[in-house]
């Protein structure tokens, strides 16, 4: 068994510590080349880190500026962007803290509707950090957000994967995404990973929410526990799924939800998610299958703070685990992973030099979209389109006619020098809109790795010219 530790998809905080912010250096308008057949421009530049994006019933885009703390409304014709809200009391750190999720409520803008609009946001109460979510009001005739409202408060945030995707389910329920915190890794590496930690009732009775770390959320939009929660280990919560590692991306299609979710050095994952299910972080990346990964728990170490981490090779004392060594009976495999490769694979490519993680087998998934039946695009219909924050592109997986699977090859699609945080469809399925990273790195059209984005913070329209 080769002992490579792959505990740490982006070298975390190392990396961010080294991040440096872009200012835009294409103006909105502009052209960006892309093959046919689509052709591409930027809509808007200069956003502060644009995190979520939703296609609204008033025929704009909204938006969250993850570290301007605000939600816009662009108009995706012109790019004219109007704030809608600046909110209060938001910890904004370097790349995982901020304004999150957005998720519109599911009758917005119908008749008789209250017009309630969901954010999720980091925030510190005393020297500890937390996650929440807001309701707020929406008033057309101001054009303005108003009347924040805690839902949910209280729950684990930290300075890396904080999850952070918010949707409504067709059962008009809230989803939301929790990443564990980049624990085992970069400079957290000797805090223990939670994501299979289960809360007590004691925790519960406390509103206590320490454990939902590394799970993904269903909750009724006054944030109490949906009566048909699953029960796990005993213990009805919140918790809709547990076991992963940074879930970025959610997505409906019929009732089947699909999500996609940061893996280590390999095994970038596409789920689905099921009540109650168990998808194995830390103890599995990927595949049950011992190929390429090994839980090295620092944690458990001795003396943990006077070790090295080292994504590359485990010091001695870190206790090893094999991912055959580990079986839970509720245990659901992704339906695809981006991308397994043998024990024994080289990570370390010198050519990538002090961008060494660029180069792992991984495409560090930020969202998942669905391209519809009747879309225009012939070849993309019925597929999940995932955008990629390390490779610039769109990865395209095509789904089985009853939606409940995947098939097929990934198809990578549209791929700029940019990093992609959010896709989404316009309502025509002619265009992809896609809201871009301000900062860190990204594989460039020679497939090598680099700092200079293309266009930082923006957002891209690629519109389809076939027929």
């Amino acid at each position: 068994m080769n002992k490579l530790s792959l505990i740490g998809q982006a070298v975390a905080l190392s990396i961010a510590a080294c991040g440096v912010s872009f200012a835009a250096n294409n103006a909105a308008h502009s052209t960006v080349q892309i093959e046919q057949p689509f052709k591409a421009h930027v809509l808007i530049s200069g956003l502060d880190a644009p995190w979520d994006m939703v296609w609204a019933p008033d025929g704009h885009l909204w938006v969250t500026e993850r570290k301007a703390a605000s939600i816009l409304r662009i108009d995706p014709k012109t790019g004219k962007k109007d704030v809608l809200i600046k909110l209060d009391g938001v910890h904004v750190g370097p790349q995982h803290e901020g304004v999150l999720g957005l998720a519109l409520a599911p009758d917005f803008m119908k008749d008789g509707s209250k017009n309630y609009v969901y954010a999720s946001y980091t925030y510190m109460d005393g020297d500890n950090e937390h996650g929440k979510i807001v309701r707020m009001e929406y008033d057309p005739k101001t054009n303005k957000l108003t009347n924040p409202q805690d839902v949910l408060v209280g729950f684990p945030a930290g300075n890396d994967h904080n999850g952070g995707r918010l949707r409504f389910g067709p059962d008009g329920k809230l989803y939301y995404t929790i990443g564990e915190q980049g624990h085992n890794q970069g400079a957290n590496f000797c805090k223990p990973i939670d994501a299979q930690r289960l809360p007590t009732a004691a925790e519960l009775e406390k509103k206590d929410y320490s454990a939902y770390a590394g799970k993904v959320l269903r909750l009724n939009t006054d944030g109490s526990i949906p009566d048909d929660n699953p029960v796990i280990d005993g213990i009805k919560s919140h918790l809709f799924t547990y076991g992963h590692r940074n879930p970025q991306g959610l997505v409906f299609v019929g009732d089947t939800l699909y999500s996609s979710e940061q893996g280590p050095s390999t095994d970038d994952e596409l789920n689905i998610l099921e009540a109650g299910g168990n998808y194995g972080w830390p103890h599995v990346a990927g595949f049950r299958d011992d190929q390429a990964y090994v839980y090295a728990n620092y944690s458990k170490a001795k003396d943990c703070a006077s070790l090295k981490w080292d994504p590359n090779h485990i010091p001695a004392g870190v206790p090893i685990q094999k991912e055959t060594d580990w079986n839970a009976p509720n245990f659901k495999p992704p339906v695809k992973t981006f991308f397994t490769v043998r024990d024994g694979y080289t990570f370390n490519d010198a050519s990538c030099g002090d961008s060494f993680y660029m180069c792992w087998p991984t495409i560090a998934p930020s969202s998942v979209t669905y391209y519809p039946k009747d879309g225009v695009v012939k070849s993309w219909r019925n597929s999940l389109l995932i955008t990629s924050m390390k490779n610039g592109a769109i990865y395209r997986v095509l789904l089985n006619d009853d939606d409940k699977n995947v098939q097929g090859d990934v198809s990578k699609e549209l791929h700029t020098a940019n990093r992609y945080r959010m896709a989404v469809v316009s309502p025509d399925t002619r265009k992809i809109f896609v809201a871009t990273d301000n900062f860190n790195g990204v594989m460039d059209d020679s497939n090598k790795p680099t700092h200079e984005l293309s266009n930082p913070g923006s957002i891209i329209v690629f519109e389809y010219t076939g027929k």
